[in-house]
């Protein structure tokens, strides 16, 4: 119970840190506004004006009952409440009596003024209206063969403190509300940019020294950053190296083994040795290739459907077909981009002879499809494939050309820029490999 009220409140609320920390500056700031303004309206306005309200329905009926009396004259009476009182009075001649009344129950004007009058004239004496003119009231009530038609001013009913209050309460809610959004947005700023730093660098991209700031624990989070970077990219560099040492280490004793096995007289073992070292020497390169650095390569935005249609037009291969959308736009290290789809197109052609390439974009991702129709990979071995020189000897015929490092690479590059790759059993009955990269 207490978990599903927990995680519906988790999802009612933002995710960003940003409108969270507005929600904890706003909400109390709201709240705080709220309780006075129900304060205020319960103990001083609405008590105000019904006690405005109050003494200007006893002034009406103090008028109309010395009206009633004979020993003044009437039309005195009239004028002495009209300038004393500030009362517009006049006497319609109207037996009937028939209004339309319009109750407007949410507004405290007329709730008053309904109360006051019920508790002075009866239900079909009296009726009024605060909406037929801006700044007056229209009040009437009902006398012998007529009615009395009082215009009274709104001011006499209802207090304008009421319209200060309202100001002063929400102008310096909003101000600190428009400074808080200031604050919080310089306070989280340097938490956007460290984790724009941090995706940048883990896609492989180049980025300049991070520069921290904000919060001292933002800036502390910053510095550790920037110290695994730099750790990170001295360890790939340092393996660089190692790398080239040992490529050229190990080339010069088999150029060696070439020339020796040149010179032995038995053909077959001969052939045989030098399969051997043109294997061995493949396995090296593809072994550099796979270790070496991407982060040597900058992101460059390019046409992703120009590169695939060059790389399938390379294959010069009437059973490619393919399905490309014009025009789709990729930000990211193009030479591997291109090496891994070649690397997935080889290995399709390589089992199969049919193939069947697709290109589309959806919102913000774009998805690469390669399907063939060779033996496939069963579903147990789609993890396995990935793995550096792993090799499948059921479901598809091992290859000596092939040192299991195609997958490997592919995948590598692939998740390096942020995407992801899977495998399916494809419409040809073959192999299906998806790739969702993020533009």
């Amino acid at each position: 119970m207490f978990y599903g009220l927990s995680k519906f409140f988790k999802d009612l609320l933002p995710k960003r840190l940003f409108y969270r920390a507005l929600l904890i500056v706003a909400v109390p700031v709201i709240i705080l506004q709220l309780i006075i303004t129900i304060v205020f309206f319960d103990s001083l306005w609405i008590k105000t004006n019904k006690g405005m309200t109050k003494a200007l329905i006893n002034e009406i009926n103090t008028f109309i009952e010395v009206y009633n009396d004979e020993i003044y004259d009437k039309e005195e009476i009239t004028n002495l409440f009209s300038v004393y009182q500030d009362l517009n009075i006049e006497f319609v001649e109207d037996e009937s009596f028939e209004f339309r009344y319009d109750e407007r129950w949410f507004s405290p004007i007329d709730r008053t003024l309904r109360r006051e009058l019920k508790s002075k004239f009866n239900a079909n004496e009296y009726w009024f209206n605060t909406t037929n003119y801006k700044e007056l009231i229209d009040l009437r009530i009902k006398y012998h063969k007529g009615y009395f038609k009082f215009l009274v001013s709104k001011d006499r009913v209802t207090s304008s403190s009421a319209r200060i209050f309202a100001l002063w309460i929400t102008v310096p809610a909003i101000i600190v509300v428009f400074v808080s959004l200031i604050f919080l947005k310089n306070q989280t700023r340097p938490i956007t940019n460290l984790a724009k730093a941090a995706e940048r660098f883990g896609k492989g991209e180049e980025i300049e020294e991070f520069k921290p700031s904000g919060a001292s624990e933002i800036r502390q989070a910053g510095y550790e950053f920037e110290k695994m970077r730099k750790r990170i990219i001295r360890h790939l560099n340092q393996r660089s190296e190692m790398l080239s040492g040992i490529s050229h280490d190990l080339r010069t004793p088999l150029t060696r083994m070439k020339l020796q096995v040149a010179f032995i007289k038995d053909k077959e073992l001969a052939n045989k040795f030098a399969e051997d070292i043109i294997e061995m020497e493949k396995m090296l390169n593809e072994y550099l290739q796979f270790t070496s650095s991407s982060y040597l390569e900058k992101d460059i935005k390019f046409n992703l459907s120009e590169l695939i249609e060059k790389i399938i037009k390379k294959y010069n291969n009437i059973n490619i077909s393919t399905n490309i959308s014009p025009k789709i736009y990729l930000n990211g290290r193009k030479n591997l981009i291109e090496r891994s789809i070649n690397n997935l197109i080889d290995n399709a052609l390589k089992y199969g002879d049919k193939m069947i390439v697709e290109l589309n974009k959806n919102n913000n991702n774009l998805f690469i499809k390669i399907e063939d129709n060779g033996p496939g990979i069963p579903k147990e071995e789609h993890y396995n494939v990935f793995k550096p020189f792993y090799k499948i000897n059921k479901g598809r015929a091992d290859s000596k050309s092939s040192v299991g490092l195609g997958m490997s690479i592919a995948s590598d590059i692939i998740r390096s820029h942020g995407g992801n790759i899977k495998l399916e059993k494809s419409s040809l009955n073959g192999l299906c490999v998806k790739i969702f990269l993020p533009t």
